[in-house]
């Protein structure tokens, strides 16, 4: 009998409590010697308001707390630098990342750079960011990126590219998921970064080279809570059942990605956020349906065990109808001329797409240069 081994990691502590946030001194025991804690994060979580009442807690238990706000969607080089800089001087024990993706890739690479002399420029790739790091602790305001369980971080190098870092050093050391960050949360970015969610979940089902029965597991129970809630949600952003089936949902289909890397939607979404700073999820949600009927040859078989576990149908075509129907019920943007992008632009994107070797390896079916100008000239309007 034919033996394969499978390797699964994931983020060792997870807490889970609505109005968790509120109790930042009793979640950060055993993580902050110190007693000096810096928080990443962007203006805009801040000028919310979402991380006030930890801030009193901590402030009440007695630490000492520096605020790094100067994160910006894509972060690029120059902000990560600045905030490692900055907190170094601070002296901080702990760093906790604060927001979405882009705050919590941020904290990361931070975490590693201040505590360690490791270079920016020599981490990134897969396996080349070595310990030691600081202590980090991760707390999503999002339902979609799932950085808070991944070991992967995403900064923009030069003006427009991107480039990852991937190593198990990045793994947070503990997550608090709070689902009452995310009530306030827009329709349109409910949508976009729940079906940024589904999508990591939907890749890593499929993905060829590290797929295995725990990733597979995490993306079909990540896909039943998402689907179940994400419309809700959109509907009605206090519906506490739906946004926290949301958030558990979108860090599940974290750890599965994690294990086993995504595809060709994300190769494609890449150069929509690195040119014209489309988001994130919006950009995965735009390309997401196409690149799947390019897949179906070769995805059929797994599109359809996803179809039969969340009780959809039996084939293949049938998820791919049931995103196109998340899709159209979200009202997300569908076309890229309704992100400000034209038939001119179509060839830079996909000369740019084609260039993610490292995740278009994952991809069930091979994606070509004539596919990815294709699918963009399918989307265009």
């Amino acid at each position: 009998m034919e033996t394969t081994l499978h390797a699964f990691q994931t983020v060792a502590d997870i807490r889970i409590e609505i109005g968790g946030a509120a109790k930042l001194d009793y979640y950060v025991k055993g993580l902050c010697p110190n007693k000096r804690i810096a928080i990443v994060t962007d203006k805009g979580v801040a000028a919310l308001g979402l991380i006030d009442a930890g801030l009193d807690a901590l402030k009440s238990a007695g630490y000492d707390v520096f605020i790094f706000d100067e994160v910006v969607a894509d972060p690029p080089e120059s902000i990560v630098l600045a905030g490692a800089k900055a907190i170094k001087k601070f002296g901080a024990d702990l760093i906790i990342g604060f927001g979405g993706g882009s705050p919590m890739d941020t904290a990361k690479v931070i975490a590693h750079l201040c505590g360690s002399d490791q270079p920016l420029s020599t981490l990134y790739g897969v396996g080349n960011a070595k310990g030691p790091t600081l202590p980090l602790m991760l707390i999503p305001t999002t339902s979609g990126t799932g950085s808070e369980v991944t070991n992967v971080a995403i900064i923009t190098t030069g003006k427009t590219a991107k480039l990852g870092i991937v190593a198990n050093s990045l793994y947070a050391d503990r997550v608090l998921l709070d689902a009452a960050l995310t009530y306030g949360l827009p329709k349109s970015i409910t949508a976009s970064t729940g079906i940024d969610a589904m999508v990591h979940a939907i890749e890593a089902y499929t993905s060829i080279r590290q797929k295995n029965p725990l990733s597979d597991a995490y993306a079909l129970t990540a896909l039943k809570k998402l689907r179940g809630a994400i419309v809700t949600a959109c509907k009605d952003g206090h519906n506490t059942e739906a946004r926290n089936d949301m958030l558990i949902g979108a860090m599940l289909a974290g750890q599965a990605f994690s294990n086993a890397p995504v595809g060709a939607v994300h190769a494609l979404a890449y150069p929509l956020g690195g040119f014209f700073h489309v988001p994130h999820g919006l950009s995965n949600a735009l390309v997401l349906t196409e690149v799947m009927k390019y897949n179906l040859p070769k995805a059929k078989e797994w599109y359809g065990e996803i179809a039969r576990d969340i009780g959809i149908g039996q084939t293949g075509t049938t998820l791919i109808d049931d995103m196109q129907r998340i899709k159209d019920e979200t009202g997300v943007p569908q076309t890229l001329k309704d992100v400000g992008i034209g038939a001119h632009d179509i060839d830079m994107l996909a000369e740019d797409a084609i260039t993610k070797t490292r995740i278009l390896a994952n991809n069930p079916r091979e994606m070509t240069l004539e596919a990815t100008i294709k699918i963009y000239e399918t989307i265009l309007e």
